[in-house]
Parts: structure tokens; C-alpha cells; sequence
């Protein structure tokens, strides 16, 4: 089925819409998942820190903690982190790869793991099996925000397995396409559907890139 028409489950930038008109794509979209940063305790220096995600990047910004190595999961993450100061021993896309980088060459290290409440299991889990000491520390809160959607729409542009869980709890993915971010988000998508497409990097504008590519078939 030709894409005319979808909904992001995040909301775009007037950029990314533009991207997506001007391929002749009407553009829809809300935020499926709302963040709230907590008030959370640490030492003002930080040996090694994980963070996954630009939300967790801009938590320890805003609070001052000062980073002596970064290990983090993709390249806004990386680039924000930078451009506030903070120095990057390590940039993965995906975050098992990263937990196996750090397996591989600071298996001695110990870490803190800045995350959501919602995080995924796969990089602690690694860790764990590996006896790497891992301290999480939740930064933010991912709060599903859930709405009925009338609008007509083929596709749907989803960004973390939270967002989907969010959409599916009033609506149905039914025969409309679903274009997921990465990998992880593309699997909680396999519940729903069979009828997926996976960005080759997990940046919205791979994602976007993906979508006015499928619209031409």
C-alpha cells in the first residue's frame, strides 16, 4: 500500500515535517510518552557513566555532574554530551553493543548507569552476567500519554517499545505500516504486527529517510 499519510508518535520539528510534505507525506503527530526529570542524588564527579539516551544527557547536565569517562548510545547523545563538556571514551548505536564494549576492555571498571524508570534490560543484564559492578541512578520518569487517534493515516512512526505500548492501549496498528527506530522498539512492535520496517540507524532522520523511501514503492 502506497504512504500518503502518517502519524509520528513523537512530535517533529517544523524541519522534519518539511522533510516528509515535501515528498508529498501529510504528517500527523503527538507525543505518545511524556517525561518527567526527578530529583536524583550523586556525586558531583562521576568515574565512568552510562547514558542511553539524550534525555538522560541533558538530566546530568542540568545537574552538574561532571563526567570524567562517558560510555553512551548514539550520536545526538554523544554530540550533546560534548557540547556541554563532558568527555566521550565510547560511542555505540545500539546499547547491547556498547555493553559488550565495555565487557571487552573494562571488565575491572565500575559504573553508573543514568537511566529512566523505563529502561531497557539488555545492557544490565550484560553487565551483570559479567560481573561488572552497575549502579542505576533514574534520572527521568517515561509516562505514557495515551490518545484515541481519528485521524486516517498508512503508517506509523513509532521511537521506543513505551510509545507503542502508549498507542496500542487506544488504538490498533491493524494493516497500517509501523516504522520503528531500532531494533528494540521494532521487536515490542512484533506484537502487534507483522508489518514492520526498521530505520538502518536509530536517528529520527534515518527513520524519516526510511519512510519517504518506502512512499516511493
Amino acid at each position: 500500500m502506497p504512504i500518503q499519510s502518517v502519524l509520528s508518535t513523537k512530535t517533529l520539528s517544523k524541519e522534519q515535517k518539511e522533510f516528509l510534505t515535501k515528498a508529498h507525506i501529510k504528517v500527523f503527530d503527538y507525543d505518545a510518552i511524556d517525561i518527567e526529570f526527578t530529583n536524583f542524588d550523586t556525586e558531583i564527579i562521576v568515574e565512568n557513566a552510562i547514558i542511553t539516551s539524550q534525555n538522560a544527557a541533558k538530566a546530568v547536565i542540568d545537574n552538574k555532574v561532571v563526567i570524567k569517562n562517558c560510555f553512551c548510545v548514539g550520536e545526538k547523545t554523544m554530540a550533546f554530551l560534548e557540547d556541554n563538556g563532558q568527555y566521550v571514551s565510547k560511542m555505540k548505536l545500539h546499547a547491547q553493543d556498547l555493553a559488550h564494549h565495555i565487557v571487552k576492555y573494562h571488565k575491572n571498571d565500575n559504573f553508573i548507569y543514568f537511566c529512566s524508570n523505563q529502561r531497557q534490560d539488555a545492557l544490565p543484564e550484560i553487565l551483570k552476567e559479567h560481573h561488572i559492578t552497575l549502579k542505576e541512578i533514574i534520572v527521568y520518569n517515561t509516562v505514557e500519554a495515551p490518545q484515541k487517534i481519528e485521524t486516517a493515516y498508512d503508517a506509523i512512526l513509532f521511537y521506543s517499545p513505551s510509545g507503542i505500548n502508549s498507542y496500542t492501549s487506544k488504538n490498533d496498528i491493524a494493516d497500517k505500516t509501523a516504522f520503528c527506530i531500532g531494533k528494540t522498539t521494532a521487536e515490542e512492535a512484533k506484537q502487534h504486527t507483522n508489518n514492520i520496517v526498521t530505520a538502518p540507524s536509530p536517528t529520527i532522520e534515518h527513520l524519516l529517510q526510511t519512510v519517504v523511501k518506502y512512499s516511493k514503492k
